[in-house]
């Protein structure tokens, strides 16, 4: 298994909103940043982990987990005229965007932010400190424990 970082606005889509799909499970997708998009293609896989992290908010951070249950697709929003996400270059033959499904794992009390993972010495090499821009990142087995630790002792 491996463990992943997904960000999101969460006047987009929160944790809470993934919580309350009625199928158990939301598609994570409107990526469209190519190295976010080989990820989710290439090395996502069912049953990895994923760290939900709020962007672009009063406090950015990590608000919760979930799991990988749906290996990638064609983003199906590419396809669609009226979508936000377009793109009138991707053809179903040859599509340019892939998708995910994830399911809730856990909500966490409270937001572990920004500022206090960038306290945590452990983390200092987290891409997520490194390179902030990337939606969809890979995060170690250590960074995972020491981010659901911090969850946990606030």
């Amino acid at each position: 298994m491996n463990y992943w970082l997904f960000k999101s606005e969460p006047d987009e889509y929160s944790i809470d909103d993934l919580f309350a799909e009625a199928a158990g499970k939301g598609r994570w997708d409107g990526i469209r940043n190519y190295q976010a998009r080989n990820i989710l293609r290439d090395a996502i896989a069912v049953g990895d982990e994923v760290l939900f992290y709020h962007s672009s908010c009063k406090v950015p951070g990590v608000a919760g987990t979930a799991r990988v249950v749906q290996s990638a697709y064609p983003d199906p929003a590419q396809f669609d005229p009226d979508s936000r996400y377009y793109d009138s270059k991707s053809t179903p033959d040859q599509p340019r965007w892939f998708c995910v499904d994830i399911a809730p794992l856990e909500k966490f009390a409270a937001v572990v932010p920004l500022t206090r993972l960038k306290q945590q010495a452990d983390l200092a090499e987290m891409i997520l400190l490194k390179q902030g821009r990337l939606s969809v990142q890979p995060v170690s087995a250590g960074e995972w424990r020491s981010i659901r630790d911090l969850a946990r002792t606030g």
